[in-house]
């Protein structure tokens, strides 16, 4: 069995940015040499998220937002009345979302639905360089 972890590095916007990440999540899959196995996508923080989606204007603008119906930028939390970073709403997103996924790899590559990609979104209150960690587990 081998492993291979490398790092990804994006600057984002936040307020649940989202982010293709699909390439290249794929080119660390195909550098590992690993043909069969998993990949899983970390996002480090918590207020970041990793989901999929089909990643298209109309869906993302959809996708914030419902997420702003969800836990809106302006709620009143606990979080910011305690630290006064007004980010609750983002900790909030992102807990419910959760940091990562793992997606199967089969001859190289993720395997992923023809619309379907690996996004990254960055939940929090300012613009943001996002740490996230892609990890290939399997054999050649």
């Amino acid at each position: 069995m081998q492993i291979t972890t490398r790092d990804i590095h994006i600057d984002t916007e936040g307020f649940s940015d989202i982010h293709d990440l699909t390439a290249r999540v794929d080119a660390i899959i195909g550098e590992s040499g690993i043909s069969e196995g998993f990949c899983h996508v970390f996002a480090v923080g918590s207020t970041a998220s990793i989901s999929t989606m089909e990643f298209e204007p109309a869906l993302v603008r959809d996708i914030k937002e419902k997420l702003e119906d969800f836990a809106s930028e302006t709620m009143r939390s606990h979080h910011s009345q305690t630290w006064g970073d007004d980010n609750g709403f983002s900790h909030i997103r992102a807990t419910f979302m959760g940091p990562g996924i793992t997606v199967p790899v089969r001859d190289g590559r993720s395997i992923l639905g023809t619309w379907q990609q690996i996004v990254l979104l960055d939940h929090d209150n300012r613009p943001r360089d996002r740490h996230v960690v892609v990890q290939v587990v399997g054999k050649e």
